[in-house]
């Protein structure tokens, strides 16, 4: 609605809005969506929210479709930030904990918020086939959001993905190939392919939108704090594409006038057998060497090599935050812990954040009395095999 431009993470390459754009053309990094905020804040105000949808575009003026009849919506957005009082009395340091639980989310993942900016822009650019190479969540989430919007569905997905994410895309109307391989060689496949097929490619921060859905989760943790921005957030990271977002929306809150220039540090919590980020992070480096042999059962972190692993790890840094490892006996046991006294049913992903945040606490990196963020991006229901293969205590 207020798009000036799009601009390039890296390079900062201007680019004209309202065209069909995937990386840079000069330096084949991210780009980003640009917004005339000093408009946008005219009428995005704080008074005026409570009286608007319960979903991520009531942000609208911050969201690049500029015809509202090309949204594809499912409702998504506007999950609860819900108080963990119990879990937080079994921590070491006695902190406000909270978990954003987007596993309430539509197709039951955050990945829904990325795909409705994205598929409503493709819809508005004139796109009918889409592509993505995808560990589970964004294949289920394009699936339903393509069908919607009466596009082809075009997926790759490695071959030990998760059973409830093959079967929800090919219910929803999605051509599935699984591939011996990880969500790189996926990616490989949808690159060679995607000129000669036709496809738009979707992929993670490999064309601009999907950025934009998910730095709503930075908008509603503002919202739901009326302004007060936490001080601590964990966030699963694969690709990254939620917490860099989320860092985007910080930015853009600040030039409103919404927040002053204080920030949450940014924690990125991975795999130890697949930590490019955290890797990266202990080596003072600005970009993460791909992880070899990666393999977790928390499907949504293996991915070894990120395209926008500069931009999170420059917010990492620049909030003060850290790049966390913790193991696969860690993360599931950890989804028990979170079910047994909060009743939320968490993806393996989002249970890595708790043993993150007691090493972080074993570290001395967090004060008694700080606010503490937790995500929890997915349902647990999605991940049953990881559930039926393994002891998790």
């Amino acid at each position: 609605m207020n798009v000036t431009h799009l601009e390039c993470s890296n390079c900062s390459l201007a680019y004209e809005k309202g065209r069909l754009l995937n990386l840079c053309r000069e330096c084949g990094k991210p780009l980003l969506v640009r917004y005339d905020l000093e408009a946008a804040a005219q009428t995005l105000r704080q008074d005026t929210l409570a009286e608007r949808e319960s979903s991520l575009w009531r942000y609208r003026e911050v969201l690049p479709v500029a015809n509202w009849n090309n949204v594809i919506s499912f409702g998504e957005g506007w999950t609860p930030l819900i108080s963990a009082h119990r879990l937080a009395a079994k921590l070491s340091v006695e902190v406000n904990l909270y978990i954003k639980d987007e596993g309430q989310n539509p197709t039951q993942s955050f990945k829904a918020r990325g795909m409705t900016a994205a598929i409503s822009m493709a819809k508005e650019l004139g796109v009918r086939k889409v592509a993505v190479p995808s560990a589970g969540n964004a294949a289920g989430a394009l699936a339903a959001y393509a069908a919607r919007a009466g596009m082809e569905a075009y997926i790759f997905m490695p071959a030990d993905t998760p059973q409830a994410n093959v079967i929800e895309c090919e219910q929803t109307g999605a051509n599935v190939t699984l591939v011996d391989g990880l969500i790189t060689d996926c990616g490989k496949i949808v690159a060679e392919r995607k000129e000669a097929e036709g496809w738009f490619d979707v992929s993670t921060l490999k064309e601009p939108y999907r950025v934009e859905g998910k730095k709503t989760m930075g908008y509603e943790l503002a919202e739901q704090f009326n302004l007060e921005l936490p001080d601590l957030i964990l966030y699963p990271t694969g690709g990254g594409t939620g917490l860099i977002g989320m860092w985007k929306a910080f930015d853009e809150m600040e030039q409103m006038g919404w927040i002053g220039s204080k920030r949450p540090r940014m924690v990125s919590v991975q795999s130890s057998t697949c930590a490019p980020i955290v890797r990266a992070f202990e080596k003072g480096e600005r970009f993460a060497e791909e992880f070899e042999n990666a393999s977790t059962v928390a499907s949504g972190l293996r991915v070894p090599k990120a395209i926008g692993d500069f931009l999170i790890l420059d917010a990492l840094r620049a909030s003060g935050g850290a790049a966390i490892a913790v193991t696969d006996e860690e993360l599931m046991a950890a989804v028990k812990e979170i079910g047994a006294a909060e009743g939320i049913f968490a993806a393996p992903e989002g249970a890595a954040c708790l043993p993150a945040l007691r090493k972080l606490m074993d570290e001395g990196q967090v004060e008694k009395g700080e606010t503490v963020v937790m995500f929890n991006t997915g349902s647990g229901v999605k991940y049953l095999e990881a559930f039926t293969s393994r002891d998790t205590g």
